[in-house]
């Protein structure tokens, strides 16, 4: 077995196993409570310039395939720890969809990425929930603590890096593929409806929802200007999910103020944090952030309580906005904003997120929502 090391920001090290691809990789370590889903995760371009540990014990018994990344190019994270991973796949469905892999360890290894595993991951969760989400690097080249730590420290952090430049697409494009049979909605629609999606780190789980909803989809790149978007004849825009720190993607900002109010719109997880600072308010980094397929968020609306997948690290500040939205949902591990409506503009956005993938499927009436906006009946 190949000797790997994890040092944190803090100097707390830990020892295990390499797999997937040898080298080092520096990134902010977080923790994600899903118990599946590892593939979408690692796909996830929310996940750019993070290293992602799995709470759960166990990972990989069931391979990867082509039908469940959800990013062009493949995996976004920077590296990979887990406490146990199993390098036997079973599942009919490992190696399929244009993936030539099995296993993921193999699929971690032809994309790059590092991973680290036979290290206790129950005191690396309890480690960041106690003193925060951090940067740290995965090693199996250099094993001296003082030099690892060194090269963290080097690094200059989220907060420095636009992350989103980085994942979203180049060009626009059309997205027409729906979602698979066991996550259609409930209510069918015949007519679409055309809506402009901003890809500020795009899953395609979301453009899938899109298209179930009744939209003809477009994705556009993160820096298109609103007055490109508004020439567009569209009916409503989308503010995606992406990574990084909300406040370095200014011409993000830019552009959510300028389409308020001459479109309807609706942003998630960094879209979501974008729309509130576009509006003139503030967000705030969480200790540990959300990330994992099992958060209870109330929806304030309806009074329904929902669990969520969620992938976040910043909130909005729903009272810095002095009234202009009201709040419509609720995280309630620990009570923090999930989501929010404009009180007179078609404008709202959540923090989690509604399409999943991983995660379960109780939000996905949120697409139908914006749907209704368009249409006034909501």
């Amino acid at each position: 077995m190949n000797r790997a090391v994890l040092v944190l920001a803090d100097g707390t090290a830990f020892e295990g196993t390499n797999f997937g691809a040898a080298g080092e990789t520096v990134g902010e370590v977080v923790f994600n409570t899903s118990m599946c889903g590892y593939q979408e995760i690692l796909t996830d371009p929310s996940y750019k310039g993070q290293i992602v540990a799995m709470t759960y014990t166990q990972i990989g018994n069931y391979g990867v395939n082509g039908e469940d990344v959800e990013s062009a190019g493949g995996i976004k994270a920077e590296g990979f720890i887990v406490k146990e991973y199993l390098d036997f796949p079973s599942n009919w469905r490992a190696g399929t969809g244009g993936v030539k892999c099995l296993s993921l360890g193999s699929y971690l290894k032809e994309q790059g990425v590092v991973g680290i595993e036979r290290i206790d991951t129950r005191a690396l969760t309890v480690h960041l929930r106690n003193h925060g989400s951090q940067l740290g690097v995965i090693s199996t080249v250099d094993f001296s603590v003082s030099s690892l730590l060194s090269k963290v420290r080097a690094h200059p952090g989220m907060a420095a890096v636009d992350l989103v430049k980085k994942v979203s697409a180049a060009n626009p494009y059309r997205w027409q593929q729906d979602c698979r049979p066991w996550c259609q909605p409930a209510e069918q629609v015949e007519t679409q409806l055309k809506v402009v999606v901003y890809d500020l780190g795009v899953k395609y789980s979301i453009l899938r929802h899109l298209v179930a909803a009744g939209f003809a989809v477009t994705v556009v790149p993160a820096q298109t200007p609103a007055e490109a978007v508004l020439e567009m004849e569209c009916d409503g825009v989308v503010l995606s999910n992406g990574p990084g720190d909300p406040a370095t993607v200014t011409y993000v900002v830019d552009n959510a103020r300028k389409i308020l109010g001459k479109k309807p719109l609706f942003g998630i997880c960094l879209g979501h944090q974008a729309m509130g600072l576009a509006m003139g308010g503030k967000t705030y980094k969480l200790k540990f952030g959300h990330h994992g397929g099992n958060h209870p968020v109330l929806d304030l609306e309806t009074g329904r309580v929902e669990i969520t997948a969620q992938n976040h690290n910043y909130c909005v500040d729903i009272e810095s906005l002095g009234g202009q939205v009201r709040l419509t949902h609720k995280n309630l591990y620990d009570g923090t904003e999930e989501g929010m409506r404009h009180v007179e503009l078609p404008a709202f956005s959540v923090q989690h997120h509604p399409e999943a993938g991983p995660g379960p499927n109780d939000a996905t009436h949120i697409f139908s929502r914006f749907r209704k906006m368009i249409g006034g009946k909501e």
